[in-house]
């Protein structure tokens, strides 16, 4: 792990910084300065990149994280140049790696010793620059696959803890960069206090319904506990949407003969899904999901059916978890009893489309049968 503290790159920035000898630097609005914590991030197992920050400004996430699947990751902080990130990763795009780009969006700013950058390429490659005008403390971390930075900090331990959290925390990288955020949070953050925080994780076809790259794009812009309401919205968006994003892109994955990142992500999806279960065992939303699941990515459809009359019991008269227990008895073939199930839920609900299209594949599911 190397630490690079604030007054590192004096040879890079020294032609920056000796142009603008003689001239007072023009002040920067209290409001426009960032004191913020982040790390960018690389997964070697799954390929995503990521970003998670802190900070003691509204709403972070829009102006510190940039990410393109397959490309990279860029945190532009302090007086933040956001003409880094979409800048950074367009020089990724074209094969230029972390430190390239990092040293040229450098070299081209006047503003350079007031600006803090990090990037992580899709090769796993960190770089990052502290300029020597941000505000103390500040400095960056850099390591295998990530890097981590921050000033306006209460010193340097900030950042040596998330370092540490984040090697040492297993599993996808989404938590594993919250982790560290806790981690420097405890090691006392940002010393003026703490009023946002983002997440971006990309992974290609990992956003909504595949149809981009947004894995994990969550964010609290204005709140005493950001931290703590980052990772209680983390854990809804996992229960709605991860599951779903993890078996698609486990197909992308084998389908692009990345075999190891598929069977990496089966076993943190079953691992997850466990979680959801320990945690909630008595939530018919949760049963249901997980059922659904279960039984749709034919992961285990006897438990799927056992979870789905769970929730049913748990939830009586709710028509979705019904519909569920229908489609987990249609998956192992039970197509009396899925069929029976749906046909009510067709009787109660006639005006719903989905109940009659599932009505009708159990009903051509069991003639093809010949049962």
């Amino acid at each position: 792990m190397k630490f690079l503290r604030s007054l590192s790159w004096l040879v890079l920035c020294g032609g920056i910084l000796h142009a603008q000898h003689g001239t007072p630097a023009a002040p920067v609005p209290e409001s426009e300065v960032m004191g913020t914590f982040s790390i960018v991030a690389w997964d070697s197992a799954t390929g995503d990149l990521g970003v998670a920050v802190q900070s003691k400004f509204l709403g972070v996430g829009a102006v510190v994280p940039y990410a393109r699947a397959e490309v990279g990751a860029v945190a532009t902080q302090a007086w933040a140049n956001t003409e880094f990130g979409p800048r950074g990763l367009e020089m990724l795009g074209r094969g230029e790696s972390a430190r390239q780009a990092v040293e040229e969006l450098i070299q081209s700013d006047s503003n350079a010793n007031r600006r803090q950058l990090a990037i992580v390429d899709a090769r796993g490659n960190a770089f990052a620059y502290t300029g020597g005008g941000c505000q103390q403390f500040a400095g960056h971390v850099t390591g295998n696959g990530y890097s981590v930075q921050g000033n306006i900090l209460v010193g340097e331990g900030v950042l040596r803890a998330m370092a540490a959290t984040f090697e040492s925390t297993p599993g996808d990288l989404a938590p594993r960069m919250l982790a560290a955020l806790e981690a420097g949070e405890r090691a006392g953050g940002d010393k003026r206090g703490k009023q946002s925080a983002a997440l971006l994780v990309v992974r290609d076809k990992g956003g909504y319904s595949g149809y981009n790259d947004r894995f994990v794009d969550i964010r609290v812009d204005d709140d005493s506990l950001p931290l703590a309401q980052l990772r209680r919205i983390y854990g809804v968006w996992e229960g709605t949407f991860l599951f779903d994003a993890r078996m698609r892109t486990i197909d992308e994955f084998n389908s692009k003969k990345n075999f190891a990142a598929a069977r990496t992500e089966m076993e943190r999806a079953v691992q997850a899904i466990n979680a959801q279960l320990r945690s909630h065992p008595d939530d018919p939303d949760v049963l249901t999901r997980v059922a659904w699941i279960l039984a749709t990515h034919d992961l285990d459809r006897e438990r799927a059916l056992e979870l789905a009359k769970r929730a049913a019991v748990l939830a009586p008269g709710r028509l979705q978890i019904l519909d569920t227990v229908a489609e987990c008895h249609y998956r192992l073939g039970h197509y009396d009893e899925a069929i029976a199930i749906e046909t009510e839920l067709v009787a109660k609900e006639p005006a719903n489309d989905e109940f009659w299209k599932q009505l009708q594949k159990f009903r051509e599911a069991k003639q093809k049968s010949g049962r």
